[in-house]
Protein backbone atom coordinates (compact mmCIF):
# COMPACT_ATOMS: atom_id res chain seq x y z
CA UNK A 1 0.00 0.00 0.00
CA UNK A 2 2.95 2.37 0.56
CA UNK A 3 4.78 3.89 -2.39
CA UNK A 4 6.73 7.01 -3.45
CA UNK A 5 5.00 9.29 -5.95
CA UNK A 6 5.58 12.81 -7.32
CA UNK A 7 3.70 15.27 -5.17
CA UNK A 8 1.52 16.27 -8.12
CA UNK A 9 0.27 12.68 -8.32
CA UNK A 10 -0.47 12.42 -4.60
CA UNK A 11 -3.86 14.18 -4.62
CA UNK A 12 -6.50 11.98 -2.96
CA UNK A 13 -3.92 9.74 -1.35
CA UNK A 14 -3.21 9.35 2.37
CA UNK A 15 -0.05 10.43 4.20
CA UNK A 16 1.20 7.48 6.29
CA UNK A 17 3.34 9.70 8.54
CA UNK A 18 3.60 13.27 9.86
CA UNK A 19 5.40 15.85 7.71
CA UNK A 20 7.32 18.38 9.78
CA UNK A 21 7.94 22.05 9.03
CA UNK A 22 11.02 23.78 10.47
CA UNK A 23 11.54 27.55 10.34
CA UNK A 24 14.81 28.58 12.00
CA UNK A 25 14.33 30.32 15.35
CA UNK A 26 10.57 30.41 14.80
CA UNK A 27 8.87 27.08 14.42
CA UNK A 28 9.22 23.37 14.46
CA UNK A 29 5.99 21.43 14.21
CA UNK A 30 3.71 19.23 12.19
CA UNK A 31 2.55 20.76 8.92
CA UNK A 32 0.60 17.70 7.77
CA UNK A 33 -0.52 14.98 10.15
CA UNK A 34 -0.48 11.27 9.56
CA UNK A 35 -3.70 10.28 7.86
CA UNK A 36 -4.10 13.59 6.00
CA UNK A 37 -5.62 13.17 2.54
CA UNK A 38 -3.61 15.26 0.08
CA UNK A 39 -5.53 18.05 -1.71
CA UNK A 40 -4.67 20.17 -4.77
CA UNK A 41 -4.14 23.18 -2.49
CA UNK A 42 -1.46 21.24 -0.56
CA UNK A 43 0.91 20.71 -3.50
CA UNK A 44 2.77 24.05 -3.39
CA UNK A 45 3.01 23.91 0.41
CA UNK A 46 4.53 20.43 0.23
CA UNK A 47 7.03 21.61 -2.35
CA UNK A 48 8.09 24.49 -0.09
CA UNK A 49 8.80 21.85 2.53
CA UNK A 50 11.10 20.09 0.05
CA UNK A 51 8.63 17.32 -0.77
CA UNK A 52 8.81 16.87 -4.54
CA UNK A 53 8.16 13.19 -3.92
CA UNK A 54 6.34 11.78 -0.94
CA UNK A 55 5.32 8.48 0.54
CA UNK A 56 1.60 7.91 0.23
CA UNK A 57 -0.92 5.29 1.16
CA UNK A 58 -3.11 4.04 -1.66
CA UNK A 59 -6.43 2.61 -0.54
CA UNK A 60 -8.18 -0.13 -2.46
CA UNK A 61 -11.98 -0.35 -2.50
CA UNK A 62 -11.98 -2.93 0.25
CA UNK A 63 -9.96 -0.73 2.65
CA UNK A 64 -11.15 2.16 4.81
CA UNK A 65 -9.33 5.16 6.28
CA UNK A 66 -9.51 5.99 10.00
CA UNK A 67 -11.49 9.21 9.47
CA UNK A 68 -14.24 7.61 7.42
CA UNK A 69 -14.34 4.68 9.83
CA UNK A 70 -14.73 6.94 12.88
CA UNK A 71 -17.68 8.71 11.26
CA UNK A 72 -19.44 5.41 10.52
CA UNK A 73 -18.71 4.02 13.98
CA UNK A 74 -19.93 7.04 15.95
CA UNK A 75 -23.24 7.09 14.07
CA UNK A 76 -23.82 3.45 14.99
CA UNK A 77 -22.76 3.78 18.63
CA UNK A 78 -24.70 6.93 19.55
CA UNK A 79 -28.30 6.82 20.76
CA UNK A 80 -30.61 9.49 22.11
CA UNK A 81 -29.47 12.27 24.39
CA UNK A 82 -25.99 12.57 22.87
CA UNK A 83 -24.29 14.62 20.16
CA UNK A 84 -21.07 14.50 18.18
CA UNK A 85 -19.25 16.12 15.27
CA UNK A 86 -18.63 14.14 12.09
CA UNK A 87 -15.16 15.65 11.76
CA UNK A 88 -12.57 13.40 13.44
CA UNK A 89 -9.65 14.86 15.34
CA UNK A 90 -6.57 12.66 14.84
CA UNK A 91 -8.93 9.88 13.81
CA UNK A 92 -11.09 10.14 16.95
CA UNK A 93 -14.64 11.38 17.50
CA UNK A 94 -15.96 12.25 20.97
CA UNK A 95 -19.57 11.66 22.00
CA UNK A 96 -21.01 14.30 24.33
CA UNK A 97 -24.19 14.48 26.34
CA UNK A 98 -26.73 16.85 24.81
CA UNK A 99 -28.75 17.01 28.06
CA UNK A 100 -28.43 16.74 31.82
CA UNK A 101 -29.35 13.13 32.51
CA UNK A 102 -28.32 9.56 33.29
CA UNK A 103 -25.74 7.86 31.08
CA UNK A 104 -26.68 4.36 29.93
CA UNK A 105 -24.10 2.05 28.38
CA UNK A 106 -25.02 -1.23 26.71
CA UNK A 107 -22.10 -3.02 28.31
CA UNK A 108 -22.56 -6.34 26.50
CA UNK A 109 -22.66 -4.67 23.08
CA UNK A 110 -19.69 -2.46 24.01
CA UNK A 111 -17.70 -5.55 25.00
CA UNK A 112 -18.48 -7.34 21.74
CA UNK A 113 -17.61 -4.21 19.77
CA UNK A 114 -14.22 -3.87 21.47
CA UNK A 115 -13.53 -7.59 20.99
CA UNK A 116 -13.25 -6.94 17.25
CA UNK A 117 -9.80 -5.56 17.98
CA UNK A 118 -9.20 -2.87 15.36
CA UNK A 119 -12.09 -0.65 16.46
CA UNK A 120 -12.49 0.84 19.90
CA UNK A 121 -14.96 2.76 22.04
CA UNK A 122 -14.17 4.05 25.54
CA UNK A 123 -16.98 5.30 27.79
CA UNK A 124 -17.75 6.58 31.24
CA UNK A 125 -19.43 4.09 33.54
CA UNK A 126 -23.02 2.98 33.05
CA UNK A 127 -25.59 4.79 35.21
CA UNK A 128 -23.40 7.85 35.77
CA UNK A 129 -25.24 11.20 36.13
CA UNK A 130 -23.86 13.55 33.47
CA UNK A 131 -24.22 17.19 32.47
CA UNK A 132 -24.95 18.70 29.07
CA UNK A 133 -21.73 19.05 27.08
CA UNK A 134 -19.83 16.42 29.08
CA UNK A 135 -17.82 13.90 27.06
CA UNK A 136 -19.27 10.45 27.77
CA UNK A 137 -17.53 8.30 25.14
CA UNK A 138 -15.08 8.35 22.23
CA UNK A 139 -14.43 6.05 19.31
CA UNK A 140 -11.85 5.53 16.59
CA UNK A 141 -10.22 3.00 14.31
CA UNK A 142 -6.98 1.81 15.92
CA UNK A 143 -4.83 1.34 12.78
CA UNK A 144 -4.62 4.04 10.10
CA UNK A 145 -6.55 1.79 7.70
CA UNK A 146 -8.32 -1.53 7.93
CA UNK A 147 -10.67 -3.70 5.92
CA UNK A 148 -14.03 -2.15 5.13
CA UNK A 149 -15.72 -5.44 6.05
CA UNK A 150 -14.49 -5.21 9.64
CA UNK A 151 -15.94 -1.71 10.10
CA UNK A 152 -19.21 -2.71 8.47
CA UNK A 153 -19.45 -5.70 10.82
CA UNK A 154 -18.79 -3.41 13.79
CA UNK A 155 -21.59 -1.11 12.66
CA UNK A 156 -24.04 -4.00 12.26
CA UNK A 157 -23.12 -5.31 15.71
CA UNK A 158 -23.85 -2.00 17.43
CA UNK A 159 -27.22 -1.59 15.74
CA UNK A 160 -28.60 -4.72 17.40
CA UNK A 161 -30.63 -4.09 20.56
CA UNK A 162 -30.50 -0.85 22.52
CA UNK A 163 -27.88 1.81 21.71
CA UNK A 164 -24.37 1.39 23.04
CA UNK A 165 -24.24 5.00 24.33
CA UNK A 166 -27.26 7.09 25.30
CA UNK A 167 -28.28 9.62 27.93
CA UNK A 168 -31.75 9.44 29.46
CA UNK A 169 -33.66 12.50 30.57
CA UNK A 170 -34.41 12.54 34.30
CA UNK A 171 -38.18 13.10 34.41
CA UNK A 172 -39.60 15.48 36.99
CA UNK A 173 -41.19 13.36 39.71
CA UNK A 174 -43.28 14.14 42.77
CA UNK A 175 -41.68 12.42 45.76
CA UNK A 176 -43.30 11.78 49.10
CA UNK A 177 -41.20 11.78 52.26
CA UNK A 178 -42.13 9.91 55.44
CA UNK A 179 -39.91 10.96 58.34
CA UNK A 180 -39.96 8.23 60.97
CA UNK A 181 -38.86 8.26 64.59
CA UNK A 182 -40.64 9.21 67.79
CA UNK A 183 -37.91 11.72 68.63
CA UNK A 184 -38.82 13.78 65.54
CA UNK A 185 -42.56 13.10 65.68
CA UNK A 186 -42.84 14.45 69.23
CA UNK A 187 -40.55 17.40 68.54
CA UNK A 188 -37.68 16.29 70.76
CA UNK A 189 -35.17 16.87 67.94
CA UNK A 190 -35.31 18.73 64.65
CA UNK A 191 -35.46 16.71 61.44
CA UNK A 192 -32.45 17.21 59.17
CA UNK A 193 -33.31 14.90 56.31
CA UNK A 194 -36.09 16.83 54.57
CA UNK A 195 -33.73 19.58 53.46
CA UNK A 196 -31.15 17.02 52.35
CA UNK A 197 -33.71 15.21 50.22
CA UNK A 198 -35.06 18.44 48.74
CA UNK A 199 -31.55 19.45 47.65
CA UNK A 200 -30.82 16.04 46.10
CA UNK A 201 -34.10 16.01 44.20
CA UNK A 202 -33.64 19.58 42.97
CA UNK A 203 -30.33 18.61 41.40
CA UNK A 204 -32.15 15.80 39.58
CA UNK A 205 -35.07 17.97 38.48
CA UNK A 206 -37.66 16.49 40.86
CA UNK A 207 -39.30 17.77 44.04
CA UNK A 208 -40.70 16.77 47.44
CA UNK A 209 -44.46 17.03 47.06
CA UNK A 210 -45.58 15.86 50.50
CA UNK A 211 -43.96 15.33 53.90
CA UNK A 212 -45.47 13.14 56.61
CA UNK A 213 -44.22 12.36 60.12
CA UNK A 214 -44.64 9.05 61.93
CA UNK A 215 -43.57 7.74 65.36
CA UNK A 216 -41.93 4.34 65.80
CA UNK A 217 -45.18 2.55 65.04
CA UNK A 218 -45.37 0.24 62.01
CA UNK A 219 -49.11 0.77 61.51
CA UNK A 220 -48.79 4.56 61.45
CA UNK A 221 -45.72 4.40 59.21
CA UNK A 222 -47.61 2.18 56.77
CA UNK A 223 -50.59 4.52 56.79
CA UNK A 224 -48.44 7.59 56.11
CA UNK A 225 -46.70 5.85 53.19
CA UNK A 226 -50.12 5.09 51.68
CA UNK A 227 -51.20 8.69 52.33
CA UNK A 228 -48.26 9.90 50.24
CA UNK A 229 -49.22 7.61 47.37
CA UNK A 230 -52.87 8.64 47.62
CA UNK A 231 -51.79 12.29 47.37
CA UNK A 232 -50.06 11.60 44.03
CA UNK A 233 -46.48 10.84 45.03
CA UNK A 234 -44.69 8.95 42.24
CA UNK A 235 -41.99 7.73 44.61
CA UNK A 236 -41.88 7.49 48.42
CA UNK A 237 -38.77 7.79 50.57
CA UNK A 238 -38.68 6.93 54.27
CA UNK A 239 -35.91 8.26 56.50
CA UNK A 240 -34.39 6.38 59.42
CA UNK A 241 -35.47 3.33 61.38
CA UNK A 242 -33.83 0.76 59.07
CA UNK A 243 -31.36 -0.80 61.51
CA UNK A 244 -31.73 -4.00 63.53
CA UNK A 245 -32.60 -2.17 66.76
CA UNK A 246 -35.89 -3.45 68.26
CA UNK A 247 -37.50 0.00 68.08
CA UNK A 248 -36.56 0.54 64.43
CA UNK A 249 -39.77 -0.56 62.72
CA UNK A 250 -39.71 1.43 59.50
CA UNK A 251 -39.04 -1.69 57.45
CA UNK A 252 -42.06 -3.38 59.03
CA UNK A 253 -44.08 -0.25 58.29
CA UNK A 254 -43.12 -0.43 54.61
CA UNK A 255 -44.28 -4.03 54.48
CA UNK A 256 -47.46 -3.06 56.36
CA UNK A 257 -48.17 -0.49 53.64
CA UNK A 258 -48.32 -3.33 51.12
CA UNK A 259 -44.86 -3.16 49.56
CA UNK A 260 -43.91 -5.98 47.20
CA UNK A 261 -40.65 -7.01 45.52
CA UNK A 262 -38.89 -5.80 48.64
CA UNK A 263 -35.11 -6.12 48.82
CA UNK A 264 -33.45 -5.18 52.09
CA UNK A 265 -29.70 -4.75 52.44
CA UNK A 266 -27.00 -3.77 49.94
CA UNK A 267 -23.25 -4.42 49.57
CA UNK A 268 -22.64 -0.66 49.66
CA UNK A 269 -21.07 1.49 52.36
CA UNK A 270 -22.58 3.87 53.33
CA UNK A 271 -26.00 2.32 52.87
CA UNK A 272 -25.88 -1.34 53.84
CA UNK A 273 -29.37 -1.22 55.38
CA UNK A 274 -31.06 0.39 52.39
CA UNK A 275 -34.40 -1.01 51.21
CA UNK A 276 -36.16 -0.87 47.86
CA UNK A 277 -39.65 -2.08 47.00
CA UNK A 278 -42.85 -0.91 45.35
CA UNK A 279 -46.54 -0.39 46.06
CA UNK A 280 -48.82 -0.44 43.01
CA UNK A 281 -45.83 0.38 40.74
CA UNK A 282 -44.78 3.29 42.98
CA UNK A 283 -41.15 2.83 44.14
CA UNK A 284 -40.62 2.91 47.91
CA UNK A 285 -37.10 3.53 49.19
CA UNK A 286 -36.11 3.00 52.80
CA UNK A 287 -33.06 5.10 53.62
CA UNK A 288 -31.02 4.35 56.75
CA UNK A 289 -29.71 7.11 59.01
CA UNK A 290 -26.44 7.38 57.04
CA UNK A 291 -28.33 9.43 54.47
CA UNK A 292 -28.49 12.32 56.91
CA UNK A 293 -24.79 12.73 57.61
CA UNK A 294 -22.95 11.19 54.63
CA UNK A 295 -22.94 13.37 51.54
CA UNK A 296 -23.06 10.40 49.18
CA UNK A 297 -24.61 6.98 49.87
CA UNK A 298 -26.29 4.11 48.06
CA UNK A 299 -29.32 6.39 47.80
CA UNK A 300 -27.44 8.63 45.34
CA UNK A 301 -26.56 5.60 43.22
CA UNK A 302 -30.11 4.28 43.09
CA UNK A 303 -32.33 7.38 42.99
CA UNK A 304 -31.50 8.49 39.41
CA UNK A 305 -32.07 4.95 38.19
CA UNK A 306 -35.45 4.82 39.92
CA UNK A 307 -36.45 8.16 38.41
CA UNK A 308 -35.70 6.88 34.90
CA UNK A 309 -37.89 3.82 35.45
CA UNK A 310 -35.30 1.12 36.07
CA UNK A 311 -36.36 -1.91 38.07
CA UNK A 312 -34.01 -2.42 40.99
CA UNK A 313 -33.86 -5.87 42.55
CA UNK A 314 -31.37 -8.07 44.33
CA UNK A 315 -29.18 -8.56 41.24
CA UNK A 316 -28.90 -4.83 40.53
CA UNK A 317 -27.96 -4.14 44.15
CA UNK A 318 -25.51 -7.04 44.30
CA UNK A 319 -23.64 -5.64 41.30
CA UNK A 320 -22.86 -2.52 43.32
CA UNK A 321 -20.58 -4.42 45.68
CA UNK A 322 -17.69 -3.99 43.25
CA UNK A 323 -17.00 -0.28 43.72
CA UNK A 324 -19.53 0.08 46.51
CA UNK A 325 -17.08 1.26 49.16
CA UNK A 326 -17.04 5.06 49.48
CA UNK A 327 -13.61 6.57 50.13
CA UNK A 328 -15.17 9.29 52.36
CA UNK A 329 -12.99 11.92 50.72
CA UNK A 330 -12.64 15.22 52.56
CA UNK A 331 -14.04 16.94 49.49
CA UNK A 332 -16.71 14.85 47.76
CA UNK A 333 -16.47 14.89 43.96
CA UNK A 334 -19.18 12.33 43.21
CA UNK A 335 -20.00 11.32 40.49
CA UNK A 336 -16.43 12.04 39.32
CA UNK A 337 -15.04 9.21 41.41
CA UNK A 338 -15.11 5.42 41.60
CA UNK A 339 -17.98 5.08 44.11
CA UNK A 340 -20.65 2.77 42.74
CA UNK A 341 -18.59 1.92 39.68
Amino acid sequence: MFKTVPVEDAVGKVLPHDITEIIKDKKKGVAFKKGHIVRHMDIEYLKRLGKDNIYVLSLTDDMIHENEAATLLVKALAGKGVEYTEHPVEGKIAIKSSIDGLLRINKDALFQFNMLGEVMCATLHDNTPVKKGETVAATRLIPLVTSRDLVENAVKLTLKGRPVVEVLTLPKKKVGLVITGSEVFYGRIEDRFEQVLRQKLKLLGSEVSIVRLAPDDKDIIGAEINACIKSGAECVVTSGGMSVDPDDVTREGILKAGATNVVYGTPVLPGAMFLVGEIDNVPVLGLPACGMYHKTTVFDLILPRILTGQQIGRAELAELGHGGLCRNCKTCTYPVCDFGK
